[in-house]
């Protein structure tokens, strides 16, 4: 028992510590000053609940040790197949029976699922962990931004530069990680990440600095804007085919290219996991050193994750510089990079559709719980560590053919 209290005491001095510059120091502005209202009732609470809980820690542990957390069975590959199917149905549907707010929603869980496939060739497929995803976007983003400001590029014509220019950047980012592996590499990744940040917001004569780049014009349909009018000559889409304009109409179009560029990325990760490079992929994450021994090149496999994977990435930063119509560097900061490596670890590493179920879990339960705003990334950390005690292997694992010898 005198154990079990001094274990307690120490919990809950290192939970006061934690917790007292996140939910016991808070600033209010007063006019032109800001004073500091301490909040110690949250503080005493939650040293309270930890002190309590390991207090009697052993006591619940000779009581519920033999419970087991409830485990779901794993979904066999023809039900993922459907369950891919019917998601593809639901998302075609989905914008003619929702709202402005819910098709906006929707489009954001597309330019997730975009990033979360992309990641998941670097992750999921190769191995490699990578906590600097975010710099590929940023690049594909700021590159449609910069190729309208200066030379009046349409988002048609900068896509397949964007992605083109990100996959560049992910070829020059392979060579130093040629030799690291584990936390080094994700180390090296993330200083790349921050790395592309800071240059965005010190470049000021070319990104604009902090203030980014506004004015970006929304996608045009076979050339003409969706809009209500537009300056000089010309018509709009609307005018075109005689309709009344409508902005819903806009939000509508977003959302269905934006599902056109998650299905593609889709099919092509689909494809190329099937593929020989795909198979390569999959033999340097299980051995490196057996990779090797096979006549496999780890260099060039490497490189081609990191390349492939900032490409998608790539393509989604544009589209997500066309729907908001502006860019700035803290739009690209490390807790993107973090958002979407959860959405491949909550869906399974190397799993499409699990990728696609938790990009929709994660982008949608915030707004949902949107009341709890200010306890959003405390309620997405006990999810994701309830995940790690249910079902480590994520939602939908991949199965992997394999044959199983008769004893």
């Amino acid at each position: 028992m005198a154990n079990s209290f001094k274990n307690a005491i120490i919990a809950a001095l290192m939970t006061a510590v934690i917790i007292t510059p996140v939910f016991g120091l808070k600033l209010v502005r007063q006019g032109a000053s800001m004073t500091l209202d301490p909040q110690w009732d949250l503080v005493l609470l939650g040293c309270g609940i930890v002190f309590v809980f390991h207090l009697f820690k052993p006591l619940l542990g000779r009581l519920f040790g033999g419970v087991k957390a409830p485990s779901m069975p794993a979904l066999p590959a023809n039900g993922q197949r459907w369950l891919g199917i019917l998601l593809i149905l639901l998302a075609v549907v989905w914008p003619f029976f929702g709202n402005r707010s819910q098709v906006d929603i929707g489009t954001v869980v597309m330019i997730y699922i975009m990033l979360g496939l992309g990641l998941n060739i670097v992750v999921g497929f190769a191995g490699l962990l990578d906590l600097g995803f975010v710099g590929f976007y940023a690049v594909g983003a700021y590159t449609y931004a910069l190729l309208y400001h200066f030379y009046g590029w349409g988002f048609w014509e900068a896509l397949p530069l964007s992605g083109m220019m990100a996959a560049l950047f992910g070829f020059v980012l392979g060579f130093p990680v040629l030799r690291l592996r584990g936390d080094y590499l994700a180390i090296v990744t993330l200083g790349f990440g921050e790395i592309i940040r800071l240059l965005l917001v010190n470049m000021t004569t070319l990104t604009g600095g902090p203030d980014g780049i506004s004015g970006i014009p929304k996608p045009t349909v076979f050339g003409y804007e969706m809009a209500r009018r537009i300056k000089g000559e010309g018509q709009t889409f609307h005018q075109m085919m005689g309709w009344d304009f409508d902005s819903q109409h806009m939000m509508i179009y977003l959302y269905l290219m934006a599902l056109v560029l998650a299905l593609i990325t889709l099919y092509v990760s689909n494809r190329l996991v099937r593929m020989p490079v795909g198979r390569a992929w999959e033999a340097l994450r299980e051995d490196e050193i057996a990779c090797r021994s096979l006549g496999l090149n780890p260099t060039r496999i490497k490189l081609s994750a990191f390349t492939l994977g900032a490409a998608f990435a790539g393509f989604g930063g544009a589209f997500y510089a066309a729907r908001q119509g502006m860019v700035n560097p803290e739009s690209f900061t490390f807790i993107e990079s973090a958002l979407i490596l959860a959405v491949v670890v909550l869906g399974g590493m190397g799993s499409q559709i699990g990728v696609i179920l938790a990009a929709i879990i994660l982008t949608i339960l915030p707004e949902i719980a949107r009341e709890f705003a200010e306890y959003r990334m405390l309620l997405f950390g006990l999810v994701m560590v309830l995940m790690m005690v249910w079902r480590p292997q994520g939602l939908l694992p991949v199965k992997r053919p394999h044959v199983e010898l008769q004893k």
